[in-house]
């Protein structure tokens, strides 16, 4: 059942700030196989003048229009906020999780055009979902929603709240939607769809069919594994702790009683992450210590009730 937002326990008032300072559902599987396109839209670029090094983006994304794939996107995200406002589903502004969520989310957000230029004219949106899914994602665009679940169930601190929302927003600046689009158009006779979305054909039903793939998106874990690094930075940079990243993936190990989270669909094995995030902290612990720590903690939600068993 669909946990009701308005009547969920929000324990989240803040605390003071240590004195220490320590604090996808979109996600396709690849469909390319090498070899069937040129070099060209294969390779794999730094944006021009991105000042970090995790800003590289395929050149598939070059196949499919920015421009598009950011409106199918937020009409998509809007019709998942209606349902989940008509089922009174969706965290009202004043609920104290969703405050937390939108603070972290400030101080994440100004590094983002740093690293893709179309983040600075992104309208951001950071919206919470009364779900028990252990779920969160970043639509192209900035379109951010975390599902009451990975707050409660899994006792999140901020730092670690910080870490996915880093992790998710990386999507959206790597663009991934848009590769795994690009290299599904292109390795799938995709041409139809890119006459539609430059006036020859249907314009409204292209539209349609971007938003069906949108919703289908599993990212690979390559884009993972990206994500994952690029995440850590633009977190550390924002003053969460790093070395969260290795609790938090602990954490969703042990969720769902044996089977892993719909957010780890497509991930790298559990250790693997792990190791691959504690090979990067020396180069990024120097980021976090530099950084302006929050002066706002926030608690995490109390744990839900066990769902009641299903009748019959």
């Amino acid at each position: 059942m669909t946990p009701n937002l308005d009547s969920i326990d929000s324990h989240a008032t803040a605390t003071p700030a240590r004195p220490w300072g320590c604090s996808c559902r979109l996600h396709s599987r690849r469909l390319f196989t090498g070899g069937l396109v040129g070099a060209g839209l294969a390779a794999v670029v730094p944006e021009a003048g991105a000042a970090v090094a995790e800003c590289k983006r395929s050149g598939f994304t070059k196949a499919v229009s920015a421009d598009q794939v950011e409106q199918a996107a937020g009409q998509q995200y809007r019709q998942m906020l209606q349902k989940a406002s008509s089922e009174k589903a969706l965290a009202a502004p004043e609920q104290p999780q969703l405050q937390r969520l939108q603070s972290i989310a400030q101080r994440i957000i100004p590094f983002a055009p740093e690293c893709n230029p179309r983040a600075a004219q992104w309208k951001w949106e950071v919206n919470l979902i009364g779900s028990r899914q252990i779920n969160a994602f970043c639509m192209p665009g900035g379109k951010i929603a975390f599902y009451y679940g990975i707050l409660a169930e899994l006792q999140l601190d901020d730092n670690e709240v910080a870490m996915i929302m880093g992790h998710e927003a990386a999507h959206a600046l790597l663009e991934h939607a848009r590769e795994q689009m690009g290299k599904n158009a292109v390795t799938t006779g995709g041409l139809r769809l890119f006459s539609a979305l430059l006036g020859l054909g249907q314009l409204g039903d292209a539209a349609a069919q971007f938003g069906g793939q949108l919703a289908a998106l599993k990212f690979s874990r390559d884009d993972e594994s990206e994500a994952d690094r690029l995440g850590l930075v633009m977190a550390a940079r924002a003053g969460y702790d790093p070395r969260s990243g290795v609790t938090l993936w602990q954490k969703m190990m042990g969720a769902g009683g044996g089977a892993p989270p719909a957010i780890l669909s497509t991930h790298p094995a559990g250790p693997t992450r792990i190791k691959d995030i504690e090979a990067k902290l020396p180069s990024i612990l120097p980021m976090y210590e530099a950084a302006a720590k929050p002066t706002q903690r926030f608690s995490p939600p109390a744990k839900l009730p066990p769902p009641k068993p299903k009748a019959g």
